[in-house]
């Protein structure tokens, strides 16, 4: 019988793992979220913050699943990730057409806030792209782009 350590690391030696581009995604993800966080932290955002107001700011107010979709989230991890966002008053939920939908819009303080952390935003692109190449980025963006319509 097979401990889970022998298992782990026989799946870890196979070819297939190895390839494996969820995990490559993921950690190459990780790592790139990580550069733009150490940047955002001088604006009190964090990346995922700092992409919401970007939405909204050019979307104006969305439904949470209308964020949601542009977020490519899923509907509650949205709502999860929205609160510390309302909570700093940087986003305001107001209710929809209907009972069941809630708007999401920037605030005047949301769009100040935005507004400083592009500096911050464009010190990390800068960064990313002085290591990873222009070009190279260029071309990593429209990749990641395709896979994102992937079904």
């Amino acid at each position: 019988m097979q401990t889970t350590s022998e298992t782990e690391a026989d799946i870890a030696e196979t070819p297939d793992f190895m390839a494996c581009n969820c995990l490559a995604i993921r950690q190459a993800a990780r790592q790139i979220t990580q550069l733009y966080d150490r940047h955002m932290a001088a604006a009190g955002l964090t990346t995922s913050q700092y992409s919401i107001l970007a939405k909204l700011s050019r979307l104006g107010p969305l439904s949470i699943n209308a964020l949601a979709a542009q977020m490519v989230m899923d509907r509650t991890t949205t709502g999860r990730a929205i609160q510390p966002l309302e909570r700093d008053k940087l986003v305001a939920v107001d209710a929809g057409s209907d009972a069941r939908t809630k708007l999401v819009r920037l605030t005047a303080a949301g769009a100040k806030r935005f507004k400083a952390a592009v500096g911050c935003w464009r010190e990390a692109q800068h960064e990313f792209e002085r290591a990873y190449g222009a070009d190279a980025s260029a071309a990593l963006r429209a990749a990641l782009a395709r896979i994102t319509t992937i079904g």
